[in-house]
């Protein structure tokens, strides 16, 4: 099962196994090379237990096909540990083990699972904790379009979705928390995995990002009042930037660039992606969200480079 998904302006601590020790073993352990030995061994035990993200994690991407186990579970209304609001309107999800979900860098991406009774597409929604690396967990809406849902556990293939099919451009929320002195902010809607993120307020050139575990871009020490333009770049190299993004904490501000085609291209190689595109207009929002009202936007079509994954 995946741990319960964080929510969107809190961490959660790692912790340790808590196992005792009796005091005259630690005594015995502690003597001459005792002392590396076990500071290795608990420090395996440590980011094992706590999701520490391993050194050479990445999302799938490409058309690289994996091979594994399928396993289902219930969000309910959490937005796992990629801190979306929630889960996907068609509640078809799917958390990855630690390698995978590479520390949020595979938030938001998607999966296409074949499994014995057909196929789904899923989006990258949260972290599960006791998924190896060909283990995934899939929703049980998701599960059960596969398999039977008393197998429990299935057989299964995934590859990621290159360039999927979006209603709608880039979302951007802002976090709970941030001010003129903190930036902080979330992307939605990208389908790609994201490489980069950048920023500008109105003085001053893009600053870089950093990526958080809980899907949030920060840039310390700020960028002023806003409104900022934000510059998003995927794994493949496709460039977008959305302008007018207003320091208004919590709440969806959509734009019409966009990182995916408008069809699908699940078998294209990530060397050659089609030109981003457009749309006229935003898709008007929920009562509950909120549009950037003089937001200008321009596409860019970077240079296509697949990201570098890290050799283990």
């Amino acid at each position: 099962m995946t741990a319960p998904g964080t929510a969107p302006d809190n961490d959660i601590p790692a912790s340790n196994d808590g196992t005792p020790l009796s005091s005259r073993r630690v005594r015995h352990w502690l003597a001459g090379a005792g002392v590396t030995a076990l500071a290795a061994v608990l420090g395996i035990t440590l980011a094992v237990r706590g999701g520490a993200t391993p050194a050479c994690a990445a999302p799938p991407t490409g058309n690289t096909v994996h091979k594994g186990k399928a396993s289902f579970y219930d969000a309910g209304r959490s937005g796992g540990n990629c801190s979306f609001p929630g889960p996907p309107a068609d509640r078809l999800y799917v958390a990855l083990g630690s390698s995978q979900y590479a520390g949020s860098a595979a938030c938001g991406s998607y999966l296409e699972v074949s499994g014995p009774k057909g196929k789904v597409r899923v989006m990258v929604m949260d972290q599960c904790g006791g998924c190896g690396p060909s283990k995934i967990d899939l929703s049980t809406e998701a599960f059960t379009t596969i398999a039977d849902r008393s197998q429990g556990i299935a057989s299964v293939t995934y590859r990621a979705v290159v360039n999927p099919p979006l209603d709608g451009g880039l979302t951007f929320r802002i976090k709970g928390g941030a001010s003129k002195y903190w930036f902080a902010v979330q992307v939605g809607n990208h389908g790609n995995p994201l490489r980069s993120v950048e920023a500008k307020g109105p003085a001053g050139g893009f600053r870089k990002a950093a990526r958080q575990s809980d899907n949030y871009w920060t840039i310390e020490g700020g960028l002023g009042p806003g409104p900022y333009s934000i510059r998003v770049t995927d794994v493949y190299g496709r460039q977008a930037t959305a302008a007018g993004i207003r320091l208004v904490t919590k709440q969806l501000q959509r734009s019409t660039a966009t990182l995916a085609s408008a069809s699908p291209t699940p078998s294209s190689p990530p060397s050659a992606p089609p030109s981003p595109t457009v749309s006229a207009a935003p898709p008007a929002p929920t009562p509950a969200e909120s549009v950037a009202p003089t937001a200008t936007v321009e596409a860019l079509a970077g240079a296509a480079a697949p990201l570098d994954r890290p050799r283990c």
